[in-house]
């Protein structure tokens, strides 16, 4: 009963995430606010679903369903943590492609304190 209602609580937040990351992509003005919005929207969103997955093959093994609940959560936890890796640094290359090639213009939103601060 729990591990359900976790389940769904879990999903819930992951489709918020992933629809918050959704409205940003189409809303935000420029390609680094666009990528923080993606970012953010694949890291927690998928991260929240995954979680679900694993509360939800956690509670089917626990209740005496199946003996592959465990192998499924494992691989989820591996895929999510693959995915947390390879999204940070993938978006932190895209990012820096894109600064040094000076294709888009300067972040829309402009650090008033540099230089002010020692």
């Amino acid at each position: 009963m729990i591990g359900e209602a976790l389940t769904y609580v879990f999903l819930v937040i992951g489709t918020a995430f992933n629809t918050l990351g959704i409205i940003g992509l189409l809303r935000f003005p420029d390609v680094y606010t666009r990528m923080h919005a993606t970012t953010k929207m694949t890291t927690f969103g998928t991260t929240f679903t995954a979680l679900s997955v694993v509360v939800y093959a956690v509670a089917m093994f626990l209740g005496g369903n199946s003996v592959m609940f465990p192998s499924l959560a494992l691989h989820t936890i591996i895929a999510a943590l693959v995915l947390a890796f390879t999204n940070a640094i993938g978006s932190h290359a895209l990012a820096r492609g894109v600064h040094k090639s000076g294709c888009m213009p300067e972040p829309s939103v402009v650090d008033r304190l540099e230089g002010v601060l020692p």
